[in-house]
């Protein structure tokens, strides 16, 4: 009963939606198929530099890249500073937007994993199918669309549940750097579930908001699974 008069609890829910589609469906899945797409461009020198830069941010433990945005953003830190170097007024983002943080936080963090799934799935794909599209006038948009993306479409797919439940999970990040608040604006389910257990001591409620989150979990993977399943069948019959 809780759930349904709880005022916080669908605030909670769009909160999760935005910030699961905005920094991994979105931002992690799109930066990293980028970055992997100028990667391969690039020369081996300065692969290795902007690859290991990326991958440092993931491999790095949640606590301290927490504690790294959190500094980051803070009212007077390296945003901050940033912005009034180049002669704009940087607002609070901590306080007056910290749903916006948070999702470019989580993006820094992750991103390394979807360019490192990415990256391995565009080593897969043909150079002499790509040769023979761009030979018959093919774009380098309508190679991607059309050639690229079609190819590592499993691949997408499986990033696509992996990093979904990942960020769905988040926790530390977003405690660290803004504890939920101001009031409820950063929220999401996991914090949700941690402040009504822990902080107000209503832990049936806490089990409750970590019972939906299992739920959403399991319907996200089934989706996905569902997709990659139908993937299978289109490739086969080609």
């Amino acid at each position: 009963s809780n759930l349904i008069s709880d005022p916080n609890f669908p605030k909670s829910v769009w909160l999760t939606v935005v910030f699961v589609f905005m920094s991994a469906i979105v931002g992690q899945n799109v930066l990293g198929l980028f970055v992997a797409s100028m990667l391969r461009r690039a020369n081996p020198a300065v692969r290795a530099v902007v690859g290991t830069l990326i991958v440092a941010a993931w491999i790095m433990p949640e606590i301290v890249a927490a504690f790294a945005a959190y500094a980051f953003f803070s009212d007077g830190g390296t945003f901050t500073q940033l912005s009034a170097w180049v002669g704009l007024h940087s607002p609070n983002m901590l306080y007056d937007h910290p749903m916006a943080a948070v999702v470019i936080a989580n993006i820094w963090r992750g991103t390394a994993f979807s360019m490192m799934v990415y990256t391995a799935a565009l080593d897969d794909v043909p150079p002499d199918v790509i040769e023979a599209a761009e030979v018959d006038g093919a774009s380098g948009f309508q190679r991607l669309v059309r050639i690229t993306l079609p190819m590592i479409r499993r691949s997408i797919s499986t990033n696509f549940m992996l990093t979904t439940l990942q960020t769905l999970s988040v926790f530390t990040l977003i405690w660290v750097m803004t504890s939920g608040g101001p009031g409820t604006d950063s929220s999401t389910l996991p914090v949700l579930a941690y402040q009504q257990a822990f902080k107000f001591s209503k832990i049936g409620y806490g089990t409750a908001i970590a019972t939906v989150m299992l739920l959403v979990g399991a319907v996200f993977s089934i989706i996905y699974r569902s997709e990659e399943h139908t993937s299978e069948l289109q490739s086969r019959q080609y």
